[in-house]
């Protein structure tokens, strides 16, 4: 069971980029996590196998070597980075939002010019 914790936990973080948890799950997760990058940054044959034998995602796999790597390839370790956030309600656990340092940049959306208001005409009825 706690095999297959860390293998679910490992597959959201890297599918979202960003997930919630306790602070014990997300300290175990962190290693997990950083040995899947350092397998995606070496890019073999070897590696994805060893990835997928631990994700069991093909999709997850495959955004792993193509999209989520390539953005550390200059950094030497640290990808994940853990931001407490609040206590949960029911037993008061410690939660942890836990990250991808380099998250794909997301283009601020560009504000609508108000367009010059239609003259009205009066309704007939």
């Amino acid at each position: 069971h706690r095999w297959a914790l860390f293998r679910s936990l490992v597959t959201s973080l890297l599918e979202h980029e960003r997930i919630e948890t306790t602070e014990a799950k997300a300290k175990e997760v962190r290693g997990f996590t950083d040995r899947m990058i350092t397998l995606g940054k070496e890019g073999t044959l070897p590696a994805r196998r060893q990835a997928l034998a631990f994700i069991r995602s093909k999709d997850v796999v495959s955004k792993l070597f193509t999209d989520v790597a390539p953005r550390f390839k200059d950094r030497p370790g640290g990808y994940t980075r853990m931001v407490k956030t609040r206590r949960r309600i029911g037993d008061a656990a410690k939660l942890v939002a836990i990250e991808l340092v380099a998250r794909p940049e997301i283009a601020p959306a560009k504000k609508q010019v108000p367009a010059a208001p239609a003259s009205t005409s009066p309704a007939t009825g």
